[in-house]
This record gives structure tokens, sequence and C-alpha cells, in this order.
């Protein structure tokens, strides 16, 4: 390596001459304290070192810095009177970590990112305060917290007074959090986490290094042959250039895929990646960058939640930015890669709580479940970013069909409180109305309410089928907007809160009504809810015209009934009409044929038996299959 690659020596009011009284000391000697205290310096430096060189290179200036540090053709070295070498040797890399520019001769790691792990909120807010800072006044917040030293030493080293002022200030004002923060693996560079180079890229690079080694050796023949041309004069490659690695341009926000604010509109693709960067905070580099950090490696302190699913590992390549912005004393980024949402949450400065990490599948989304994403959710409300394609929202209560939608006023696409659905019980239960733009679809509403998950759920409905003498074909979902559908929510939402986790849309399929004993009809509906990895659940019941609720008949996990792959479906449940007799009742769907309930048999599609002797029941389709109620075994 020449003599410029050498790291830049302290200033030259340091570079002075020492006093006839100063200590000689061996280059071996400074050697070992380098070592022994090799992690101590690391950090100093990589504090001071400027902070818009991202994070991969902060760390290994910081290690070339103190690796560096040692005179190249010197045997001994001047020591201050009290020949403190460690002292010495923290001055000459603080100094040099205050002049560096841009260094060459970095240690070379290939085909690995290096990243500090990414801290809880302490980090975070010390990180934020850092970075609004002067490298001086870092290097005087470390030295005064992480070496102890007195205010006038601060100063000299960093021959900066000022520093050492505005290092207190901080000091005060993050207190014993900032302290512990600082000497947290947040800063450390010496504790690192890996994520791969581009393999890709690495890939095509070395073949064209091959390609390219063939072609040399051409060209030297053909020079041999033709001595009176020239060679060729272009430089090689550098090695440094080129595109950069997705792995660190994943986590650089600089990268960000960010859509137009009319893009939605001149599309095909009506889905997340039309959505604009939306939000306050969408220009905050900082505080995208700590949600790339902690979505890539998040600590221990971190409360992270991974929808079923889901995988957790961090951006691939620089991923859309969705929102960035802050809300109810947080703030809060949404990104998607294509097959993950993610939402980063810290508390604002002075708040309480920690971060938080939350990742959902979100593949395959279209005009409706790609609708309305939320952004935070409280203990009993929430609020949701909408589409940009959404033209009116509303809040609607499902037990409530006869009553309107309450308007929801959005500013910049996002809602205010929403009420959450009870978490058990069956009273009020509140969903979103949407309607979508006419620039789109023309005149389509449609339901969405929260299950818990980081998008909504959208609600459907299918209704009876006709009557006659031959069954016609299923019905096919529609929105649940209608009076029909709406009627038909009123009793089957309060199936909702047992549904398991990850659901992505239900539909409520009306499969058979039923004449009851004593008067009165009944509706048998078959409630399905499938979720963002493929399997279903769903539950079965029958709910009379004069009530409110659905009398359950069985449930099943990991099914396909109900579904376009499973339409055909039988279900029993015991009921007492008014004077209290007991029956059990069954029904099918509309290619049952022939229906056995406690022993007895009939040619239809409903049955009645009073009094059982047993529940057992079975269908017969017209093409011979067998059925039996969900929930059976």
């Amino acid at each position: 390596m020449s003599e410029r690659d050498e790291p830049v020596l302290p200033r030259a009011a340091d570079r002075r001459g020492p006093t006839p009284s100063a200590d000689r000391i061996p280059l071996d000697r400074v050697e070992a304290v380098l070592i022994e205290h090799y992690p101590r310096l690391v950090r100093l430096a990589y504090l001071t070192l400027p902070d818009d060189r991202g994070r991969h290179r902060r760390v290994l200036d910081a290690h070339r810095l103190v690796q560096r540090a040692l005179p190249r053709l010197a045997r001994t070295v001047r020591v201050d009177p009290e020949g403190d070498v460690y002292a010495w040797l923290r001055t000459r890399i603080v100094r040099a970590a205050l002049s560096a520019g841009t260094l060459r001769g970095v240690p070379a790691v290939v085909g690995l990112r290096l990243f500090p792990q990414a801290g809880g909120v302490a980090e975070l807010e010390l990180d934020r305060s850092l970075s609004a800072m002067t490298p001086p006044a870092r290097a005087a917040y470390a030295l005064l917290v992480l070496e102890g030293l007195p205010d006038a030493e601060a100063a000299r080293v960093t021959d900066d007074p000022e520093a050492v002022r505005s290092a207190h200030t901080l000091r005060e004002r993050l207190g014993a959090d900032g302290e512990r923060a600082l000497a947290s693996t947040e800063f450390d560079p010496c504790v690192v986490q890996t994520t791969p180079d581009d393999l890709l890229r690495r890939r095509r690079n070395h073949r064209l290094t091959a390609a390219a080694c063939g072609l040399a050796a051409l060209a030297g023949c053909v020079a041999l042959t033709a001595q009176l041309m020239r060679p060729a004069t272009t430089a090689p490659a550098d090695p440094a250039a080129g595109p950069r690695a997705a792995s660190s341009a994943a986590l650089d926000p600089r990268h960000l895929v960010r859509t137009g604010p009319e893009s939605w509109a001149d599309t095909s693709r009506v889905d997340l990646t039309a959505w604009p960067a939306r939000g306050s905070l969408a220009g905050d580099e900082g505080l995208l960058s700590r949600a790339l950090r902690v979505w890539s490696h998040p600590a221990a302190s971190v409360r992270r939640s991974v929808a079923p699913g889901a995988t957790d590992e961090g951006p691939a390549r620089p991923p859309q930015l969705l929102y960035a912005g802050e809300l109810g004393g947080h703030r809060i980024v949404l990104f998607y890669d294509g097959r993950r949402t993610v939402r980063y949450t810290e508390p604002v400065r002075g708040g309480t709580g920690g971060a938080a990490l939350d990742i959902a599948r979100a593949d395959g989304s279209g005009v409706t479940d790609a609708s309305a994403l939320a952004l935070v959710r409280g203990p009993s409300s929430a609020r949701y970013l909408l589409a940009p394609w959404i033209s009116e929202a509303g809040l609607r209560d499902l037990r409530a069909p006869d009553r309107f939608p309450e308007p929801l006023r959005t500013e910049g696409g996002v809602t205010p409180a929403v009420p959450l659905p009870p978490d058990q019980g069956c009273g009020a239960w509140p969903a979103l109305q949407l309607r979508s733009s006419s620039r789109i679809v023309e005149n389509h509403r449609f339901l969405l309410t929260d299950l818990g998950g980081m998008a909504p759920a959208h609600l459907t409905y299918q209704p009876l089928p006709g009557s006659g003498p031959k069954p016609r074909a299923a019905a096919r979902p529609v929105e649940a907007t209608g009076r029909d559908a709406l009627l038909a929510w009123s009793g089957t939402s309060c199936t909702l809160p047992g549904l398991d986790a990850g659901v992505r849309a239900v539909n409520s399929w009306d499969f058979a009504g039923q004449r009851l004993p004593g008067g009165g009809g009944g509706t048998w509906s078959c409630v399905r809810a499938d979720t963002w990895q493929g399997p279903g659940q769903v539950v079965v019941g029958m709910r009379p015209d004069t009530g409110r609720r659905l009398l359950r008949a069985g449930a099943e996990r990991n099914t396909a009934a109900c579904s376009r792959f499973g339409q055909h479906v039988v279900a029993s449940v015991i009921y007492r009409d008014k004077d209290g007799n007991r029956y059990l009742l069954a029904a099918g769907s509309r290619g049952v044929t022939r229906l056995t309930a406690a022993g007895q048999t009939a040619a239809a599609t409903t049955l009645a038996v009073r009094n059982p002797t047993s529940t057992a029941v079975e269908a017969r389709t017209r093409t011979g299959q067998v059925l039996r109620p969900p929930g059976s075994g």
C-alpha cells in the first residue's frame, strides 16, 4: 500500500515535536496496548466518523483507522511525559477519524455486508441524536461517556470546546439511558451481523472476468503479430465500481422504490405496487434507514410479530415505500417487497414503549384486499391507510344491517380512529365500507373488517341457490353490501371472533333454506375464512329468520369445504321449537340427493327428526359422494 493510503494523522498543532522530557516507547509495546484496547478504539473511531457513509463503510473505516494507527517506518514513538500509550493512541485515532475523508485501502470483505446489530428504543433515540450532531460533538460524547475524560481533556482531543458543550447537552437530555445505549452492540463495530452480497452479480462478474482474460490473451497475440498498432489504453475496471450489491442497496433509503401519485389510475395492475409513498416523514432518511436496519437485523429488544405464512428475513432488494409518518405518539413506516408488507413502529422522542416490527403476507393482493393497511392499533381502535383508488369510506355495524354507514373523513389517505371488533361475544361488529374510484372500477363497494392482521379481511356473500327440479349452478360470491348479504352477515358475524389468525377473506355462503318445526324458516350458512397461506377454516350453522344469531352446527380447520374445490356440504343442529319440542335438523347443499339423520332418510336437501335417538347425519350427492358434517371426523 502506498504512503497516500495512510490514515489522516493528528492536526498540525499536534504534530509538533515532543518536549525534551517526552518518553520514547518501543513500537512493539505500543502495538501491544493497541491490541489490548482494540475494541474500545474501534468503537471510538466508529462513533466519530462522518455519518453519511453508511454503516457498512463506517465499520470498515473504523477498523482501518485503528489498524493503521501505528507509524509505518518508526521503531519507537514519542509519548507525553506521563507515558500514557493508550491516551496517545486514543488521541491519534480520534483526530484521524475527525479528519477522515474517503479512506482507501479499507479491509476487504468479499461477498458480505457488515452491520452492527439494531437496538431498541434507547439505541434508536441515541442514534437519531448522534446523527444530528457534528463529528467532534459525537467524539466528545463518546469520550465523556465511554472514556470518562474530564472536559478539558475531551476538548484537547477533539480540539473543539464547543463540541464538549454539545455533548453535555445531549448527556443531560438522554441521561443514563443514553449512556447504556452507547455501550450496547448498536454502536460496536466489533460485534456485527452479516448479509450476503448480490450473488447473481458476483457470478456474472466472475464469468465476465473469465471472458475478459480470454480476450486479453487473444489481444496479446494480435499485438505481437501487428507491433505497429498501439494497444488499447482503456483502464481496467475498478472492482469497487458498478452497481451496488442488492443487500447493500436494500438498506439504503435512497434506493427505496417510490410510485408516482397518479400511477394507480394508469395501470392494469391495481394492487400495492400502485400505492404512492405517503406520510409527512416520507423524506426522513434517518427514520427510513432505522426502519430498514431493524427489519434486516432486529435486536432482541424489538417486539416482532410475523403473521402465519410470512417469512422474517430482511429485504433482498430495495422495497417499496408505502408510508412514513407520525400517528398517536409513534413514527410508523410501511414497506412492501412484492410478497410482504412490513410495518416498523418507534416512539416519538420522549415517548413510551419500544420499537416494533410487524410482517405479514401480501402476495397476490388486488383491488379489495390491497385497499387498506393498519397503521396503528390500540386496545379499542385502529387507524388505517387506504389505497389511493378509494374514493369513499364509511363505517358500518354488521349487526345493524338496516343502518346506513357512517362517513369517514380521511386525511392523506389515513382514517380517523375506527372501533375494533370485540374479542369475544356478539355485540356491535364494525366494518369498513369502501368504494373504489370510477377511474378503475365503476360503482364498486365492498366490506373489510379487522381480524387482527395488517390488512383487514375482505367480506363476501354467496346467496341461496335457485329453486326448481334441477339444481342450478351455485351462485358466485358477491360483495357483501346488498340487502340479503347484510342480513346474512348480521347473523354470521358472530362467528368471526373464533377464526384463526392470518385471515385474508371471509365468505358467508347460504347453501340451504328450511321450514322450521312450529312455523317460520331458517337459512343454513357456511362461513369460510381463507388465509394468506392457503388453508381454510369453516363454521357451519343455521340462523332462524326470527333470530340474529347463528346456531352453530360444526367447524373444521384445514379443509376445502365450502370453497370452489369443496362445493358440497351437510350439517345438522339440535333445535327446539316454541313449545320446547326437540328436533334434529339437517340440511345439505344443492348437490345432495339423499339425506339420512337419526336413522331416517329423505330424498331431499333438508330433514327434521323429532326427539332423535342419535345425532348421526350422512348425505349422498347425485354422483354418489358421501358427506358428513364438518368436525364430525
